[in-house]
């Protein structure tokens, strides 16, 4: 009987083992694949200004920065180990002594009561399996323990769990939880903070010392006696430890590790994009890279501080969606390097990831400041100059006839007249001389898209004035103002200037494009007259104390946008202000609020700057002109209508003007005499038919009536300095009188009817006196003395 009950025992615990090894093996067969890929983990990527402060870590969802075990102190690792997992450098992935432990525990206390987890098992698990507690996941979890101690050693080991492990509040790694509570590097940890680190990842929420400080005080107690206790640190070390109360804690890493919110948002949201575009998602935000940008973080903080405020905008109030209205947008660029200085996409609005970035995101129409980029640029790289004349009167293009802004027409204008003025028909009709697809092609080469020329739509002279379809962005417009700045050379604008691995290893750098867009001699001359434009036309609200400043003004029907785009030789700068929904601003233009954005701006950038002037370069030289024809001066063009201008080597005008004429005319009335006119004069006057509109000084073609019969008098006039040149009647004595004005000062002056002088001379020597009686006698009288025969004026 004994021997049969043994040998049911016996085969009972066959059965059993054998039951326990089939189902052990069918565990094993469904476990996750060996991947060693999957024990690698995303990291944090930094993004730099160009200071060296970091402005933004970014990541997806893990906020995490690697760090080598080497860089981690023993007596940080030795909190993990006291508290985690003493036995590590000991046991190969299992420690078999807590498994006894814990089937122990297990079977009196229930299931789950006590795990036997190894780090190397925490580290499978948190790669590999999921969280639930069950025999089968735990099996599985023991054979993939087993399979990274094959291939990893033990430090390697350490090294991947700590930086995998989760602590709470968006940190993820030894390194994050560093920074996020105590603000500070791994290697620069105390023991009192190493061991509430260890502490917390056994419940991150429970035991964070933001939420929980009394709790997490407790368990930093239990890490610090574990590690006295497996003789890591001694009990004064520990004593010293626990008297700590959480001076050091970062009060501001609460919401530190959050991937939604940065410094300078619309600059790193366009950052971010670029990093997309190079690397793909995944890599931006799990890599781990070291991101170098432009970004100077002054003229950023101050453009963002400077749209903020309300001030600086037309009253608006907010949309349906919360959102401030109207809105705006500034870009600062390096000329020569396109680097982006300051980007700002909006105003009043910061929070949430991938919020409309206007600067770079919106396309608008351009209105007149688009004219240098189609219109004047084309038309000095064609050959023409700052002196050249357009007649700035009505022209049709079969349904389409341009007008200014004002409705009035100026006539002979040169090109920066009409550019500090804004005259839209001049540049229309420049941009019909150049022709459209030359026009176009240069507006590309400075970086306009074709998206937002779309040649199809906008096959049409409208684009002079930026009549776009699309429109085009105010980095796209930054980067054109650039090149004029630039000499004419156009460089991409850039915002990263290089990217590093997390090891320092540079993986990408910027090598932005470059071209010739325009002639030096075109930029420079386009330059000058932009500056015509601030000095004393639509832009003068942007002049920069000690500095030069080209710029241009915009301003679309109804000023639905409004724009300023100006430049010193250091920095250009774009503005614009509109709705989101386009929609009118009654009596705002460019030149008033985008204007003074642009100034309050660029006098923060250009602190501790020394004030240089554009560089003329030796293609282009001066020449006076007459600025009524453009052409050089003939003998008779009035010193008023010479003017210096600059032109390009080799266009200089040889041609003589030939719109100065001179006409003989009535002295009174500067019209053509009439056979009754006294006095004729020979003047210059500007030729008839070189405008179709009425301009001051043109030659006259009516005839003069003042001097006809009937409608004139003639009087005596004394010319006697002493009157100064004023005219008086001259004082003639009549019969029986003596005296009076002398006669070689008297002239005789035909006048209209009603318009001669009426003061008589008042010099005392010049008065009339009354002859005086001869005494009677027998003799006859001499006669009286003749005196000159001018007559009175006689009414006719």
């Amino acid at each position: 009987m004994g021997k049969k009950l043994l040998l049911l025992l016996a085969l009972l615990v066959m059965g059993v083992g054998l039951g326990a090894g089939i189902y052990a093996a069918m565990a094993i067969a469904d476990a996750p694949a060996w991947d060693p890929s999957k024990l690698a983990v995303s990291e944090t990527s930094i993004i730099y200004d160009s200071k060296g402060n970091i402005i933004a870590k970014v990541h997806g969802g893990e906020n995490r920065t690697v760090v080598s075990i080497k860089d981690i102190p023993p007596h940080v690792i030795n909190a993990f180990l006291a508290v985690e997992d003493a036995n590590f450098y000991e046991h190969s992935g299992i420690d078999y002594k807590a498994v006894v432990r814990a089937v122990i525990a297990n079977i009196t206390d229930g299931f789950g009561s006590q795990g036997f987890s190894t780090i190397t098992q925490q580290l499978v698990k948190q790669s590999f399996l999921s969280p639930e507690k069950t025999i089968k996941r735990k099996l599985q979890e023991i054979y993939l323990a087993r399979q990274v101690e094959k291939y990893y050693t033990k430090d390697q080991i350490l090294e991947m769990y700590l930086n995998r492990i989760f602590f709470g509040h968006n940190a993820y790694g030894i390194q994050a939880a560093a920074q996020t509570y105590f603000g500070k590097d791994v290697k620069d940890l105390t023991i009192a903070e190493a061991a509430m680190l260890a502490g917390i990842p056994q419940a991150p929420s429970r035991l964070s010392p933001f939420r929980n400080p009394e709790l997490a005080k407790k368990r930093r107690a239990h890490v610090l006696e574990n590690m006295v206790r497996f003789g890591f640190i001694t009990p004064e070390q520990a004593e010293q430890a626990n008297a700590d109360n959480f001076e050091s804690l970062n009060r501001d890493g609460r919401n530190q590790g959050s991937n939604a919110t940065y410094q300078h948002q619309y600059y790193v949201e366009y950052v971010l994009d670029q990093l997309e575009d190079i690397f793909g998602p995944e890599k931006v935000f799990a890599g781990g890279l070291q991101v170098y940008t432009a970004l100077d973080p002054e003229i950023q903080t101050e453009a963002e501080k400077v749209m903020n405020d309300p001030k600086n905008f037309p009253k608006g109030k907010a949309n349906e969606q919360g959102i401030i209205q109207p809105q705006g947008a500034v870009v600062i660029l390096e000329p020569g390097t396109g680097q982006i200085k300051a980007l700002v996409g909006g105003r009043g609005q910061t929070e949430g990831r991938r919020v409309l970035n206007r600067a770079t995101q919106s396309h608008r129409q351009p209105g007149s400041a688009f004219k240098p980029i189609i219109a004047y640029g084309p038309a000095l790289e064609a050959g023409m100059s700052p002196a050249t004349v357009v007649d700035d009167a009505p022209v049709s293009y079969g349904k389409y006839s341009p007008k200014n802004y004002d409705g009035s027409y100026g006539g002979l204008t040169s090109l920066r007249s009409a550019l500090t003025r804004s005259v839209n028909v001049v540049a229309v009709k420049l941009l019909d001389e150049v022709g459209i697809k030359k026009a176009m092609k240069i507006a590309r080469n400075l970086g306009i898209s074709t998206e937002s020329l779309d040649p199809v739509a906008d096959n049409g002279l409208s684009i002079a004035l930026g009549g776009l379809s699309r429109g085009v962005t105010p980095l796209e417009m930054a980067g054109a103002y650039a090149a004029f700045a630039n000499k004419g050379i156009y460089v991409e604008p850039t915002a990263i200037l290089k990217v590093t691995d997390k090891t320092g290893k540079v993986i990408w750098e910027s090598a932005p494009l470059k071209r010739k867009a325009l002639k030096s001699s075109t930029a420079f001359m386009l330059t000058d007259m932009l500056q015509s434009v601030v000095k004393y036309g639509t832009g003068t609200r942007a002049q920069l104390p000690g500095w030069p400043v080209a710029g241009k003004t915009g301003t679309t029907n109804d000023a639905k946008d409004i724009w300023f785009a100006g430049y010193t030789p250091k920095l250009v700068g774009v503005v614009w202000i509109g709705y989101d929904q386009p929609k009118p601003m009654p009596r705002e233009f460019g030149g008033r609020y985008p204007a003074l954005i642009w100034k309050k701006i660029m006098i923060k950038a250009h602190e501790g700057l020394e004030p240089v002037n554009f560089e003329k370069p030796d293609s282009v030289v001066q020449a006076t002109v007459c600025k009524i024809s453009g052409k050089k001066p003939s003998e008779i063009c009035p010193k008023e209508d010479l003017v210096t201008e600059y032109f390009a080597e080799g266009t200089v005008p040889e041609e003589i003007c030939d719109l100065h004429i001179e006409v003989k005319v009535s002295a009174a009335s500067n019209l053509l005499p009439s056979p009754y006119c006294p006095d004729v004069v020979t003047k210059v006057f500007i030729k008839r038919s070189a405008s179709k509109v009425p301009m001051p000084n043109m030659a006259p073609t009516e005839v003069c009536t003042l001097h006809n019969p009937g409608n004139s008098e003639t009087v005596a006039i004394c010319t006697d300095p002493s009157h100064n040149g004023k005219e008086v009647l001259a004082n003639v004595p009549g019969p029986g009188e003596s005296g009076g004005c002398p006669p070689e000062l008297v002239v005789k002056k035909t006048y209209v009817k009603g318009q001669a002088p009426k003061e008589k001379c008042q010099i005392p020597e010049h008065q009339v006196t009354v002859s005086q009686p001869a005494p009677p006698d027998n003799t006859t009288s001499p006669e009286p003395p003749t005196s000159p025969e001018v007559p009175a004026p006689t009414p006719q």
